[in-house]
């Protein structure tokens, strides 16, 4: 998936950077802002535990899925992708013929027709909760494919785009289960005080965009619970992270003060709501701190668009 943020590109500088700290082979890795889950995942073969977290619940589906299903799914897949159209909540606020160009007016039906029947086959034990979020995670990225947006869903575009045309397909992931990974949905400074373990790995947002608005039509399809949309966007209620606001260093400082790990590494650009000069005054208060660097190409979310170059900053933090 085009993700804002995500660290597909930089798993090897990730992975680089820690391993020069820390052997983590029996170890327990913390991906405490997971997103679509490339690091959790990553690293799920790399150690003992991983341990995942994300305030999103298509966040939370994506990593579920990742930790396959009870029974193979190729031929219930088959059978979903083969179902005749039906309208739905989808088809209705967000597909073409509505007041939001988000899919095609047949690639709208089919979300709806395949999400609808996944509930039924949950809710008559034709497939089990591993198996609904295994095949639910595949809709969200085949949605994803398809969707008539500039990467994020803060906008659609005003006619479809050849990909958008493109008839939605379900591919099974033929994910292997990732059995030692442990997923939580929830706020993260919360949630640390109930963890502990040896790496700490952060990646929070960066800026002002809040994640809830700008990936709100993949938890649309998630939840798939009908809503009065707001707006010309059809945005719903959603999260709203103070890593994203003028609160970002108190609560940084908050997670840092109050996390029971080693080792704590924070992904953070030069181009975020704080500098490197805060984040080593903050960090530096609790341990030994070090620093890493990469440039790299910045997402851009109109494909047209040349990308420019941003620095990655690892931050490092041994804790006292």
């Amino acid at each position: 998936m085009n993700y804002i943020g995500s660290k597909k590109s930089l798993l090897s500088f990730i992975e680089e950077t820690i391993s020069g700290y820390v052997d983590l082979s029996g170890g327990v890795f913390c991906d405490l802002f997971s997103g679509t889950g490339v690091v959790a995942n990553h690293f799920s073969t790399r150690c003992a535990t991983v341990l995942s977290n994300d305030l999103e619940y298509y966040s939370y589906v994506l990593r579920r899925g990742m930790s396959g299903a009870d029974k193979p799914c190729d031929k219930i897949i088959a059978r979903l992708n083969a179902l005749p159209l039906k309208e739905g909540f989808i088809t209705q606020m967000y597909s073409e013929g509505s007041n939001r160009l988000y899919f095609s007016k047949e690639n709208g039906m089919q979300i709806d027709t395949i999400r609808t029947e996944l509930g039924v086959l949950k809710s008559t034990g034709e497939i089990t909760e591993n198996d609904f979020f295994y095949i639910l995670a595949a809709l969200i990225e085949a949605s994803d494919r398809v969707a008539n947006t500039a990467s994020v869903y803060g906008a659609f575009l005003k006619s479809l785009k050849k990909t958008a045309l493109k008839p939605l397909v379900l591919v099974d992931p033929s994910n292997a289960p990732v059995l030692n990974h442990k997923i939580y949905i929830g706020d993260s400074n919360t949630l640390i005080h109930g963890l502990k373990g040896d790496v700490l790995y952060l990646d929070p947002p960066y800026n002002q965009r809040q994640y809830g608005a700008n990936y709100h039509l993949l938890n649309t399809i998630a939840r798939y619970e009908p809503f009065e949309p707001k707006g010309i966007t059809g945005l719903n209620d959603y999260n709203k992270s103070e890593y994203s606001t003028s609160r970002v260093k108190t609560v940084f400082e908050e997670l840092i003060k109050a996390s029971d790990f080693k080792y704590i590494f924070l992904s953070y650009n030069d181009e975020g709501l704080m500098s490197s000069t805060e984040i080593e005054q903050i960090m530096s208060g609790y341990g030994s701190y070090e620093s890493h660097i990469k440039e790299y190409k910045k997402f851009k979310a109109q494909v047209e668009t040349p990308s420019s170059t941003v620095k990655e900053h690892i931050h490092v933090l041994r804790k006292a």
